[in-house]
C-alpha cells in the first residue's frame, strides 16, 4: 500500500516586511504543494501556514488559489528557459551545441522532479490553466528559437536534414528526457530496474542524446 503524503512542517524562520521575499517564499513552498498534491488537492491554508503568512497575503499577491497556481507555472517554466539561454549554445557547432542542449535537459528534468510533476498535472487538467495566460506560451517559445538556431546552422554547413522543424526536436527531446523521471516508478516496478542507477543513467544520458542527434543527421 502507497504511503499517504504528508504535508511538510510550517517553516520556523519569522515573517519579515520583505515583499519580494515573502513572494518568493509563497512560490517556492506552492510549488512544493502543488507537484506532490496537485491542483486539486493542494490547499492554500497548507501553504499560508508553511510560509507564516495568510491566505489574505496569498490572495493579495497572487489573486487567489488560480492565480497562485499560474504563478509556479510561469517560474518553473521561465526558470527551464531562462538555463538554457545562458547556455552558450551558438559558441559550439551545431552537433556538440545540440549535445549539449540534450544533456541539460536530461540533467534538468532528472533533479528538478517538481518540475515534471507540475507539467504532468497540468496535462490532467488538459492545460486548462496554462491556455489562460499568454505569457506561459511566450516563455516556452524561448526553447523552440533556441533550437531553431541550431538547426538552422546545422542545415548551412550540410549536417542536419531539412525536413524537421524545431518544435518537432523539441518534442523528441522532451519526450526521452521527460519520460525518465514522469515513469521511473511505474517503469521501475514493471521492469525491476532502478532508473537512478548511476551506471545505467549514464547510459540512458548518452543514448537520448545519440539518438535524437541520429535523427537529425542528414543521409
Amino acid at each position: 500500500m502507497e504511503a499517504v503524503p504528508t504535508r511538510k512542517h510550517p517553516s520556523a524562520r519569522t515573517r519579515t516586511n520583505d515583499p519580494e521575499r515573502t513572494k518568493a517564499e509563497l512560490l517556492a513552498v506552492a510549488t512544493e504543494e502543488f507537484a506532490e498534491f496537485g491542483f486539486s488537492g493542494a490547499r492554500v491554508d497548507a501553504i499560508a501556514e508553511r510560509t507564516r503568512t495568510s491566505k489574505r497575503m496569498i490572495y493579495y499577491y497572487f489573486g487567489g488559489k488560480e492565480g497562485l497556481y499560474l504563478a509556479v507555472l510561469e517560474k518553473a517554466y521561465a526558470d527551464v528557459r531562462a538555463i538554457e539561454a545562458g547556455l552558450n549554445l551558438d559558441a559550439f557547432d551545431p552537433e556538440e551545441a545540440l549535445r549539449h542542449l540534450i544533456e541539460h535537459t536530461f540533467e534538468y528534468d532528472d533533479t528538478h522532479v517538481e518540475f515534471v510533476r507540475l507539467v504532468a498535472i497540468e496535462n490532467i487538467h488538459y492545460a486548462k490553466h496554462l491556455a489562460e495566460t499568454a505569457s506561459l506560451k511566450q516563455i516556452n517559445l524561448r526553447a523552440i528559437e533556441v533550437i531553431d538556431r541550431i538547426l538552422v546552422r546545422g542545415q548551412a554547413a550540410g549536417t542536419f536534414r531539412d525536413d524537421l522543424e524545431a518544435v518537432d526536436v523539441h518534442m523528441a527531446i522532451s519526450a526521452l528526457c521527460f519520460f525518465r523521471v514522469a515513469n521511473r516508478y511505474t517503469f521501475g516496478e514493471i521492469f525491476g530496474i532502478d532508473l537512478a542507477e548511476p551506471e545505467r543513467r549514464a547510459r540512458h544520458k548518452k543514448m537520448i542524446a545519440d539518438a535524437v542527434i541520429a535523427l537529425l543527421r542528414k543521409p
